[in-house]
């Protein structure tokens, strides 16, 4: 015997989804650095090494990995918070940003990085998510956006200046090229679709 409910199902609110999906990440690199520790911090040598054949790998875990919780508690609420506001356009649009800022972030800094240096963190994708939220909405030209755009800007946006070579340990490589794929992102997922006129016979 099947049981029909002709109730109508509710999807689920999107910022529910968007928590999960930003909290889930996050949740993610706190089991990871758990991990490395329980490996005695062996896990760290996979992120990018500048020049490196084999630290060019290293695109691909970097972000998933700290030089500690003290390191990875400084990243964990901006990633929550900015992660968030990028999820709640979707979960398709939430993977195109961070796979592109991912992306730029990783062979930037593999590129330009110091030799023999070893480059690890979530702070590209801080950078990248902060600067596609800032600028997304003069590229789309929706108000609400811009108006978001603003409050992020007012918020997070001095730690931009991290972008700049300062601090010694500090890779400033990966948050200039995180900065730089978020505008990217930006720009080829948000700019308006120019609509073809029609012709009329």
């Amino acid at each position: 015997m099947q049981y029909y409910d002709p109730r109508p199902v509710r999807p689920r609110p999107r910022w529910q989804g968007a928590a999960v999906l930003s909290g889930g990440f996050v949740g993610l690199l706190w089991v990871l650095e758990v991990i490395d520790l329980l490996l005695l911090n062996q896990t760290d040598r996979l992120g990018v090494r500048p020049g490196s054949s084999d630290g060019l790998m290293g695109v691909l875990f970097a972000p998933l990995l700290h030089s500690g919780f003290p390191h990875l508690a400084n990243n964990t609420v901006p990633l929550l918070v900015l992660g968030f506001l990028v999820a709640l356009n979707g979960l398709s649009r939430w993977v195109a940003v961070t796979v592109t800022i991912w992306l730029v972030s990783g062979v930037g800094t593999w590129l330009v990085g110091g030799w023999g240096s070893v480059h690890i963190g979530a702070s590209g994708l801080l950078f990248g998510y902060l600067v596609y939220l800032v600028i997304r909405g003069v590229v789309s030209r929706r108000p609400w956006q811009i108006l978001l755009g603003v409050v992020v800007f007012l918020v997070y946006g001095s730690v931009l200046w991290g972008v700049l070579p300062g601090t010694p340990g500090i890779s400033w490589q990966m948050h200039l090229f995180g900065a730089v794929g978020g505008g990217l992102a930006a720009w080829w997922l948000d700019k308006p679709v120019r609509r073809q006129p029609r012709s009329v016979y």
